[in-house]
């Protein structure tokens, strides 16, 4: 658990946005963080402390003039007890008071008396964001020392507004927190680390295409897990519905080629990752227009080429990477195929799973796999993608922990 043992204070601030603090107390929580909160009267108006509350399975605060709360805690030792403050969302009201040492109501006291780092992620309208004064405002507290995370770009809660202004996504927070909270180099920094993910469309005409059921989940999970640990990751991703994951620079395509030229053209890499189901044939000439069904006639001729194959082509190429990872999505003879996959294709190790339907890896939340490599197979237990991603990313730390960058 990345985040064990570690507190965080959590200043919810008003506004719309003051929803997705749910989702990121749940998200410290599953890494090992304790979460205390604190909420603004504003925020109120948006969340309930209790929903909070429940959450973080502690007492929330919200008045700098409780007395029980000043008397069992109090606001000088909020401040102090954590490891990071973290204010989100991050107002304007909010930042404008800390810039200009205002004290006026708890988060503002608790924001004035700390000494412990301060991360803000910002959200508010899109001309609230740009205003002069808001902008003072952040440059004064980056001056002072105070971290920020987002906002992004994208559509706002009123109507026809967009812009940037939208808060960062919660485990766009997280990282964040995790990167102001490493005391030591983090183990992949300085390495660049190529991942493919999502499964290929191969056009048959304009409507219609090859296609298999990979979700990209795993794939995106184990590109985030990377950058998790200092690594520069390019994510190739084929057409997915998951979002890009935090930290990493996505490059979206749709074809077995168009992955296959991206991959090549970010060589050299200290590593690559090829998690995506790359179709592995096409149609040799898709149709200019749609293929219309005629009475009278059989189905049409459809005349199959072979993709390239981006892990065999890595594996051998002149670029190799120093580690080279594939999957292998097998309905049977899982272990018998991974073995024969990685000699053919010249990787380091393969990782296996089952993506029968009794398996439901593909577009599920779990997975299984079997790590196999020359030195054998290393049976992993059922667990989330996400935990899969992170003990994948820590061994791929450990196997270039002894490379030179």
């Amino acid at each position: 658990m990345t985040l064990s043992g570690k507190r965080i204070l959590l200043i919810v601030g008003g506004g719309i946005a003051a929803y997705k603090t749910l989702e990121l107390i749940r998200r410290l929580r599953e890494r090992g963080a304790a979460v205390r909160a604190v909420m603004t009267a504003a925020a109120q108006q948006f969340v309930t402390p209790l929903s909070v509350g429940t959450l973080t399975a502690d007492r929330v605060f919200t008045d700098l003039f409780d007395r029980d709360d000043e008397h069992d805690v109090g606001h000088i030792r909020l401040s102090r007890e954590a490891d990071l403050i973290i204010v989100a969302p991050a107002s304007a009201d909010l930042m404008a008071k800390l810039a200009t040492g205002l004290a006026s109501d708890l988060a503002s006291a608790v924001l004035l008396a700390t000494d412990k780092k301060v991360l803000m992620a910002p959200a508010m309208n899109p001309r609230m964001w740009d205003h002069p004064a808001t902008r003072r405002n952040r440059a004064t507290l980056a001056k002072d020392g105070v971290a920020f995370v987002g906002p992004n770009r994208g559509e706002m809660a009123e109507s026809g507004e967009a812009g940037e202004g939208r808060m960062a996504e919660p485990l766009e927070i997280v990282a964040a927190i995790e990167a102001e909270l490493a005391s030591a180099p983090a183990p992949l920094s300085g390495r660049k680390i190529i991942v493919t993910s999502g499964p290929t469309h191969e056009p048959i005409d304009p409507v219609r295409y090859i296609a298999n059921r990979s979700s990209g989940k795993q794939g995106h999970a184990i590109a985030e897990a990377l950058a998790g640990l200092g690594a520069e990751v390019l994510l190739v991703s084929g057409p997915v519905n998951v979002p890009d994951p935090a930290g990493v620079r996505t490059i979206h395509v749709e074809t077995a080629r168009a992955m296959m030229q991206a991959v090549e053209a970010a060589l050299p890499a200290d590593a690559a990752v090829f998690v995506a189901a790359v179709a592995d044939w096409r149609s040799d000439a898709a149709a200019g227009e749609k293929i219309k069904k005629v009475a009278g006639e059989g189905p049409p001729v459809l005349r199959m080429v072979e993709n390239p194959d981006i892990l065999a082509t890595i594996g051998h190429h002149a670029r190799r990477p120093y580690l080279v990872v594939g999957f292998a999505a097998e309905t049977q003879d899982l272990v018998a195929n991974a073995k024969a996959k990685l000699k053919r294709k010249g990787a380091d190790f393969i990782v296996a799973n089952d993506v029968s339907a009794e398996g439901g890896a593909m577009g599920g939340d779990r997975n299984r796999v079997r790590i196999v490599s020359k030195s054998g197979v290393d049976d992993w237990p059922e667990m989330s993608k996400q935990e899969v991603a992170r003990r994948l990313a820590a061994v791929i730390a450990g196997r270039l922990a002894t490379v030179e960058v």
